[in-house]
């Protein structure tokens, strides 16, 4: 079983690494209300936008638990928690895992955020950032940065997994200056 998560996972990669993907619809812009959704996270609990109204929402799309840009993007948020919650910004990773999947990454890596199961693509659809690579459905690595009344204030196409976190730190700090 090792064996085959680890040819998925380089599949994945190299897939990503080559621009293979296929996006299924239009993506979100800046300024546009963020759409909304119902998804379970790993521990069973149903979340939504509207959950969050007066907090900030980095909310994270990336293609699979435990693949190696996947964990390093989320242990960077993991590591730089503290410094979200006293910006006021919650995290909230989605992918197209279902909830165990996402009850194990979360179990493994010590993850203090929920991980949200969008098993059926909806969101991934409705945010744009659903694709399909070499036969495989899968979300792309990218963030979308809500702001307290629930509209896109910043969209991260390009994602450096080690790099993220603080980059969105940074863009917090600035439009919270605004």
């Amino acid at each position: 079983m090792k064996k085959i998560a680890s040819v998925l996972s380089a599949v994945v990669l190299v897939a990503f690494a080559f621009g293979t993907d296929i996006s299924v619809a239009e993506q979100v812009s800046v300024g546009e209300p963020a759409p909304d959704f119902e998804l379970v996270d790993q521990k069973g609990q149903l979340h939504s936008i509207e959950d969050y109204r007066g907090k900030w929402i980095a909310l994270y799309f990336y293609p699979k638990d435990g693949t190696p840009g996947c964990t390093t993007e989320a242990c960077e948020f993991r590591d730089n928690i503290f410094a979200f919650r006293e910006a006021n910004c919650q995290i909230l990773g989605v992918s197209l895992d279902d909830e165990e999947s996402h009850k194990a990454f979360a179990e493994k890596h010590g993850l203090p955020f929920p991980l949200l199961a969008d098993t059926k693509g909806s969101t991934a659809d409705a945010y744009g950032v659903k694709s399909r690579i070499m036969g495989m459905t899968l979300a792309k690595r990218q963030t979308f940065l809500i702001d307290p009344e629930g509209n896109v204030a910043k969209h991260y196409e390009k994602v450096d997994p080690e790099a993220h976190s603080a980059e969105i730190l940074a863009d917090l700090e600035k439009l919270q200056m605004d």
